[in-house]
């Protein structure tokens, strides 16, 4: 175990492990190099997921050499059905709430391959910055939550939007 290893345990014993008890999982340090520290957990898929955002950074608090926490599931992998549920999720609670002052939101399409497809729905669809909203928005957040998946892909028919937030024009 690296002195980093063990530090991001203390932390975690300290201030995240007896909520992630409660909620009826457990938590490790699965690995960590370059300051980046993947966790592991086991139990119920859901308890730890909600709370993420919380616990990375509790961590980076305790732990300065800490830059970013990833997490992943102990046991075979998860089904797609699982992974859409996972993924739906962090959209709702990290990217919905900023995009509906864009009258948008966004929501998974399907699952397939690893590959998350999604569809951008309200004052996201036909918006110029989509694409944007997408590659450095949205991806990099499912993929450092959800480090088994490939990509994201946009399936929304943006020729259809009747009201973008940002219409072609305002570029």
């Amino acid at each position: 175990m690296s002195d980093l290893d063990a530090e991001v345990t203390a932390a975690l014993a300290a201030s995240v492990l007896p909520s992630v008890i409660a909620r009826g999982a457990t938590i490790r340090v699965a690995d960590s190099s370059d300051g980046v520290v993947t966790l592991e957990t086991s139990g119920s898929p859901g308890a730890v997921l909600p709370i993420l955002g919380r616990i990375e950074a509790q961590i980076r608090a305790a732990v300065p050499g800490v830059i970013a926490v990833r997490l992943t599931a102990s046991g075979p992998p998860g089904d797609a059905a699982d992974l859409g549920r996972a993924a739906q999720s962090i959209l709702d609670a990290e990217v919905n709430p900023a995009i509906a002052a864009h009258r948008g939101q966004v929501r998974v399409d399907s699952v397939g391959g690893g590959w998350v497809r999604v569809r951008l729905e309200g004052g996201c669809q036909g918006c110029s910055l989509a694409e944007v909203t997408i590659r450095q928005g949205i991806e990099p957040l499912l993929r450092a939550r959800l480090p088994q998946i490939t990509g994201v892909a946009d399936v929304t028919d943006h020729e259809a939007g009747t009201d973008p937030f940002f219409s072609p024009e305002k570029r």
